[in-house]
């Protein structure tokens, strides 16, 4: 589908900037979350007039925003604040922005013969078996062409809708545009002295005037989109390349780092946008390395909680979603992911420090070109705290481990870009934020380990593992199930599972629980929503109850480093290309 997109805009005299292969297709649809509205066209935003995270569509069912203008009145000022919102949530910049909509309003038309409403029938998943998956029939005229209707605007921006030009930027500032209806009854613009310029897409014989959608003059009158227009009417081979970036941003923004791209038609230029990484210019650690350091980690002083949840908090940013985040570049050193709260910033600091001067000891003075990245060390303290925490349980566990990862530079880091990545909750630490959630706990949850991969068991031998290590964010004990927390043991899937232990909600939090033994009274544990509902939802229950147990304890554990590697691993595309 892109690369047909960029041989339309190719076929129409545009230079594209190259085109990575590497998608996969879905067969099955995600479990969106659309916003709390459920009307099409409704206002998404909250009662303060802001738009929720992380939405980026300004009303419901819109790509971004809507064309007549916000609610569709027809104020391009207003227009503008809510193309600016809802292009910033999509990583898009001023410039990107202008770009991509001059650019594809540079090519084709608008189609409003007549009222949707009263004349498309409905969308393919609601229409009849009998469409087989076409929907929409319009039955009004013929149809098709000249009585073709999608958005209910009407008409073309330029006189040359199949060629790329600059008539788009040209038409906006040559003109004064007044407000008009389309045939369909959506506002939209024209010139003042409107001159019927635009050959019709059926009848070359006919020709109809110029128009504009309220977002398109909203490119005029906001004085900082305005700067962008006016220099690119008069720059027009930067307008071109700018176009050419934000298609190729746009296009490609899903797929993550370059080492995904395949392809012959790959730029060479890296971009901020791909969170790209150094290239080693060094020898990777080998096996002897490899337990050198981990001995020398666990020497430091950090306790095996403290580098489990470093690790965890470096590797579980990762989204498949768009193959972004995760340990491989070690930006939890930089900002953002620095000062996030649900990583305990200072904590975190301290350990990071000391790291660090292993990662220095380790590679200063060195004759064999042999180096550790930060990266790397943040793994690998992780692995040996847990082999360490199974050990103290009985169980004597080696975790794989690849070299390979670099450290990335701050300036090679969008912070705004990745400010989006910040777990605003984190099951697997019982953490979570509610001013910023829309999202319940438990639902939380669930979207977490969906962009981490994970399977239902993975998900469920994680959360019970974690917990027992004691590493919840803020050092809460909310789901630590165990007295012997930093041992590696089923314990959480026991313990949960305990009849003898009555859970009430707590009065002291929404959303939290305490567990009492029915016979004493006596309080037992604290729990969270995410912790009961493993031994209240079937599905999940019946996974604990596996690990639960007695059988199921060294099970527990090679499940648990197995899926932890995983997790680590998530990022590693040099791996997985390999």
């Amino acid at each position: 589908m892109v690369l047909t997109g960029n041989v339309a805009l190719e076929s129409m005299g545009f230079k594209t900037l190259g085109f990575a292969g590497g998608r996969e297709d879905d067969w099955q649809s995600d479990l969106v979350y659309w916003g709390a509205g459920n009307k099409m066209l409704s206002d998404n935003r909250d009662k303060n007039g802001k738009l929720p995270k992380p939405l980026a569509a300004t009303q419901m069912g819109l790509i971004y925003v809507n064309p007549e203008g916000p609610n569709g009145k027809p104020d391009p000022v207003a227009a503008a604040k809510d193309i600016r919102e809802a292009f910033a949530r999509m990583a898009m910049n001023d410039e990107e922005t202008v770009a991509l909509i001059a650019g594809g309003h540079t090519f084709g038309k608008a189609h409003g013969a007549a009222s949707p409403e009263k004349c498309l029938g409905a969308a393919p998943g609601e229409a009849g078996l009998e469409q087989q998956g076409l929907g929409w029939a319009n039955k009004c005229g013929s149809g098709n062409g000249k009585d073709t209707i999608t958005s209910g605007l009407e008409g073309a921006w330029t006189t040359d809708p199949t060629h790329f030009t600059m008539q788009y930027l040209s038409n906006l500032y040559k003109h004064e545009w007044v407000l008009t209806k389309s045939p369909a009854g959506a506002w939209q613009w024209k010139p003042k002295n409107a001159a019927n310029v635009v050959p019709d897409a059926t009848d070359p014989t006919k020709f109809h005037p110029l128009m504009m959608f309220t977002t398109d003059i909203a490119l005029k009158v906001d004085p900082e989109y305005k700067k962008i227009t006016t220099r690119f009417l008069e720059n027009p081979e930067e307008f071109k390349m700018a176009f050419a970036r934000a298609w190729f941003k746009l296009t490609h923004r899903d797929m993550g780092p370059a080492a995904r791209y395949l392809g012959d038609e790959v730029p060479k230029e890296t971009f901020i946008w791909q969170d790209p990484l150094p290239a080693a210019n060094y020898k990777m650690i080998d096996s002897a390395d490899i337990s050198e350091l981990k001995d020398k980690i666990l020497k430091t002083g950090l306790s095996d909680t403290k580098l489990i949840k470093t690790a965890w908090a470096s590797a579980s940013t990762f989204r498949g979603t768009d193959f972004r985040g995760g340990d491989n570049g070690a930006r939890i050193r930089l900002a953002p992911q620095k000062d996030w709260p649900v990583n305990d910033p200072a904590e975190l600091h301290s350990v990071l420090a000391a790291l660090m001067e292993v990662q220095n000891n380790f590679n200063k003075d060195r004759s064999d070109g042999k180096k550790v990245s930060l990266s790397d060390l943040i793994v690998l303290g992780g692995n040996a705290a847990i082999e360490d925490a199974a050990k103290k349980a009985g169980y004597s566990i080696s975790i794989p481990f690849t070299p390979g990862r670099t450290d990335a530079s701050q300036e090679e880091t969008d912070v705004s870009s990745f400010a989006v990545l910040e777990p605003t909750a984190d099951g697997f630490r019982n953490y979570y934020d509610a001013k910023r959630n829309t999202l319940s706990p438990i639902a939380s949850l669930i979207d977490r380990a969906n962009k981490l991969e994970l399977t239902v068991p993975e998900m469920t031998v994680l959360i019970g593992g974690l917990r027992v290590l004691d590493v919840n964010s803020g050092g809460s004990k909310a789901g630590v199930l165990t007295n012997t927390p930093g041992q590696l043991n089923n314990n959480f899937f026991v313990n949960l599972l305990d009849m003898s232990t009555k859970w009430t909600k707590s009065p002291k939090a929404e959303g939290y629980f305490d567990g009492y033994d029915r016979k004493t009274g006596k309080l037992k544990w604290t729990a969270s929503s995410v912790d009961l509902v493993f031994g209240s939802n079937p599905e999940l229950r019946a996974v604990a109850e596996v690990y639960a147990s007695d059988d199921a304890k060294e099970k527990f554990v090679h499940d648990f480093t197995k899926v932890w590697e995983k997790v680590m691993n998530l990022d590693r595309f040099d791996i997985k290309n390999n």
